[in-house]
């Protein structure tokens, strides 16, 4: 799947223009892909430009701690944070971050799935209730609860400038303990807003289906293949996925992912020399003949005539 990386993930909160995007970028060249990097909020807003965090299926797990006043947009809902709060991340919650105003404060921490494996933490991270997509993600707190997480974040900032030799076995467990301390708190309630909302839903669900393309390896396999699998992952009933994308565009789910999933299909066809059952499987088709039917379906051409 296409998403964005690390790198791209720097590009989105510093711009482009952020005096700090080249020195970030050279110090984490060459690191493997057990990421970890925790960062001052309001060094990076007296630095850098702010600038909304767009909609995107992002690789990384991210917790921010926020002092502000800030907007979290997902899905056909919003959450408006006033002071105080503790935001939980992972690639499966697709949601975009607006700060409302530059009095901001507070710290944050990006790292891999790879960095919080299960060998090394002894945890499933996508098995904690705070990193499920169907729950909560955004806590409020008190000033007194805030001060409290913070000092976990600050252990974070003098740890990873150390040199100690374990000190990302150490960083592992104050991520633990930010997400033990997170799990004990009373999620902010989201309001729906019919306010843009079809449009909302109707940009970030072709932000997730573009983000899965070009395939450009046979062992790169689609993610969302279904309508329920979009569905799931914009936290929208499918009849409302399906009654908002027809409304603006004419089409079904179904109809929109069959469409691009037959342009890639042509486009492996013509321009790689991969067999037939390798481009079924990164598209996501366990069965030569599932593609081949499909296929036939939508070109009225089987994938071997469609080649020849």
């Amino acid at each position: 799947m296409a998403d964005i990386s690390i790198k791209e993930f720097y590009k989105d909160v510093f711009s482009k223009d952020c005096c700090l995007l080249d020195k970030i970028l050279s110090e984490e060249k060459g690191q493997d892909i057990g990421h970890f990097n925790v960062f001052d909020t309001g060094t990076l807003y007296q630095s850098c430009k702010s600038q909304p965090m767009p909609y995107n299926r992002r690789t990384y797990y991210k917790i921010s701690l926020i002092k502000g006043r800030n907007k979290v947009e997902f899905a056909d809902k919003e959450i408006e944070i006033s002071d105080c709060a503790v935001l939980f991340a992972s690639p499966k919650i697709p949601y975009r971050y607006t700060p409302l105003d530059q009095q901001q404060s507070g710290h944050f921490c990006v790292f891999t799935k790879e960095f919080m494996s299960l060998p090394k933490t002894a945890l499933l991270l996508d098995n904690l209730p705070i990193f499920n997509p169907n729950g909560d993600f955004v806590y409020e707190i008190t000033t007194e609860q805030f001060l409290e997480i913070e000092h976990i974040f600050l252990k974070m900032h003098k740890e990873i400038k150390a040199d100690y030799t374990f000190k990302y076995d150490l960083l592992r467990n104050y991520v633990i303990e930010l997400i033990h301390t997170g799990q004990k708190l009373k999620p902010m309630f989201a309001q729906a807003q019919n306010h843009n909302a079809a449009e909302r839903i109707s940009t970030l669900f072709v932000e997730l289906l573009e983000r899965q393309f070009p395939i450009e390896t046979p062992n790169q396999v689609l993610q969302l293949k279904t309508a329920k699998e979009f569905a799931a992952t914009l936290h929208v009933h499918i009849n409302h996925l399906n009654k908002v994308l027809k409304d603006i565009t004419g089409k079904t789910t179904t109809e929109i992912i069959s469409s691009r999933i037959t342009q890639e299909a042509k486009i492996l066809l013509q321009q790689t020399n991969w067999n037939i059952s390798e481009i079924a499987f990164s598209l996501g088709f366990d069965e030569i003949a599932h593609f081949s039917n499909f296929f036939k379906k939508q070109t009225f051409q089987s994938p071997m005539a469609f080649r020849a």
